[in-house]
């Protein structure tokens, strides 16, 4: 008994003092880090998250395919599905490779239009030109990142229209009739949105026409060229019901 106590004692000496005493395990566990991101959502928002993510994925696949397909050499491909490619890429993502040919294309060309007008009184009216390609030009100025609209809505409408018709402006192929019903409505939403129209009048038809101008060679060049413009006109074309607001109706 002697020896039993003597050992209980120096065992409890030897604790240090203040020490806490064990507990059950898990008692001093830290709570769980809350949820963030797609981890935070319920599981029936995690599955339409997922099924978003894969549609966009899909997506994105699919057009960068048909935009491979719609600029690479004919193959077996194109010529079994040419006109569903051809529908999914015309007309916003026709492809120009004017840049690397071995004649770069060294003209600025503007897109002009005017309008005539029928005013609440029952009177017509033709307006001027309307610079649109400097209008785009200004906005692109000194803007650091300007928009695709700004850049290529307008241009990549002249290239489709004159593309797809002659030098006569009479339609080439079966792409014609879409190529001008899509550079009207940019025309006309531009002159809408301009006020062109006034507060009360009505853009009844709309006249396109292009300034091609050859640009100035550098002084070091040889080369001469004419720097006056040349004017390429299209006839009037009538604009339906509502098309000014965005819709034809």
């Amino acid at each position: 008994m002697d020896a039993y106590d003597g050992g209980s004692d120096a065992s409890l000496a030897q604790r240090p003092t203040g020490e806490p005493q064990a507990g059950p395990p898990g008692d001093d566990a830290p709570p769980p880090e809350p949820r963030t991101g797609v981890a935070a959502l319920s599981p029936r928002y995690q599955i339409g998250a997922a099924l978003a993510l894969a549609v966009v994925a899909v997506t994105v696949c699919v057009h960068l395919g048909m935009v491979f397909l719609h600029v690479a050499p004919s193959n077996t491909v194109t010529k079994a599905h040419g006109t569903a490619i051809d529908d999914w890429v015309y007309p916003e993502f026709e492809q120009n490779w004017k840049l690397f040919a071995p004649n770069p294309l060294q003209q600025n060309i503007d897109v002009q239009v005017r309008a005539q007008i029928t005013d609440a009184d029952g009177g017509s009216r033709t307006t001027g030109w309307y610079d649109l390609s400097a209008q785009d030009g200004r906005e692109i100025d000194g803007n650091l990142l300007p928009s695709h609209t700004q850049q290529n809505e307008l241009r990549r409408a002249w290239d489709f229209f004159t593309g797809s018709h002659g030098s006569d402006n009479r339609r080439v192929g079966l792409r014609g009739a879409l190529s001008e019903t899509y550079l009207r409505r940019i025309v006309v939403l531009r002159l809408d949105r301009g006020g062109a129209a006034g507060g009360d009048g009505v853009i009844e038809r709309v006249q396109v026409r292009s300034s091609t101008t050859n640009v100035t060679p550098p002084k070091w060049s040889d080369e001469k060229v004419s720097t006056t413009p040349v004017y390429r006109v299209l006839p009037w074309w009538a604009v339906p019901d509502g098309e000014a607001e965005g819709g034809v109706r």
